[in-house]
């Protein structure tokens, strides 16, 4: 991506070497946040309360850093509030979704966001999809027609995971348009706090309801932690710091780092193979995936976990 220092491209962007690393490297702790999930001897719910709660000190720290009036009147209250229940139940979608499907599928079909993002756009305009719009719904149909039938061979329990992967993709969209709104008046950092903070107890109580077991043992705690520092601190942070320096071209790219690095990961840590049919049903969500990135507004692009 160029010299340390970096030059402007014609668009206005100064990318340089730490620029791309960190967003690389953002993206690539996103990634592994999954393998740390199958590890936890917590509930996958439970371990969504720890991922809120244990980053919650350092973010706090980062927000009271920001500069600029902070305004939190009763409009951005109600939005926080909605952003915060949507996310835990993101989380509660997603954290039981990777017990039950690859570790590939589960990023890929929870990145979808994008796509359910495009199409809100869409609903909100009142038009119908553009030539590239329409490919990515349509390249977006096959490639999860293929994977769904793809888990549906292997067992009902993996196409349970794959929706419910799915799922958590529309939560995340619930949780970022309200977040946006909130984030008009509020610093990134305190968006992120308070979202966190209206989520956890949502998380600790469907995990009491469910019978989970929260508190980790002794030596549970390790991937507890780095699910917590990698998913909800580490992740966001080289991301955000990266975010304003690349296209979306870029952006979008570096996304799709995401879903090949889980499979890499779960091919070597649990001997989970890919067909070439899998190949194939996610190299199709991924070009989706790609073009609704390039239609997204960059305020609203959404970063996975």
């Amino acid at each position: 991506m160029g010299s340390a220092t970096g030059a402007m491209d014609k668009n206005g962007f100064q990318p340089s070497a730490w620029h791309f690393a960190a967003l690389l490297g953002g993206n690539a702790a996103l990634a592994i946040g999954p393998w740390f999930v199958r590890l936890a001897d917590t509930g996958p719910v439970s371990l969504g309360f720890w991922r809120l709660l244990l980053p919650l000190p350092i973010l706090l720290l980062l927000a009271r850093r920001e500069s600029g009036e902070q305004r939190l009147d009763r409009r951005r209250v109600f939005w926080i509030a909605f952003a915060g229940i949507a996310f835990a139940l993101d989380l509660v979608a997603w954290h039981i979704g990777i017990h039950l499907t690859r570790l590939g599928n589960s990023v890929l079909l929870a990145n979808s966001g994008s796509l359910f993002l495009m199409i809100w756009g869409l609903f909100q305009l009142r038009r119908a999809p553009h030539a590239n719009e329409a490919a990515a719904i349509v390249a977006a149909l096959a490639g999860g027609a293929i994977l769904l039938g793809r888990s549906f061979e292997i067992s009902a329990e993996t196409l349970l995971g794959d929706l419910l992967c799915l799922t958590a993709g529309a939560f995340y969209v619930l949780y970022l348009i309200p977040a946006q709104k909130a984030r008009q008046g509020l610093g990134q950092w305190t968006v992120l706090s308070l979202v966190s903070i209206a989520g956890a107890p949502v998380l600790l109580l469907i995990a009491l309801a469910a019978g989970e077991p929260v508190l980790p043992s002794t030596a549970g705690w390790l991937p507890v932690v780095a699910m917590a520092t990698t998913g909800q601190l580490v992740g966001q942070a080289l991301i955000v710091y990266s975010l304003r320096h690349f296209p979306p071209l870029i952006i979008g790219l570096a996304l799709l780092s995401q879903p090949a690095l889980a499979a890499l990961v779960g091919w070597l840590a649990f001997r989970e193979t890919l067909a070439p049919a899998d190949v194939l049903g996610m190299g199709l969500v991924a070009a989706a995936l790609l073009i609704a990135k390039l239609a997204e507004p960059r305020s609203a692009a959404p970063r996975r976990r």
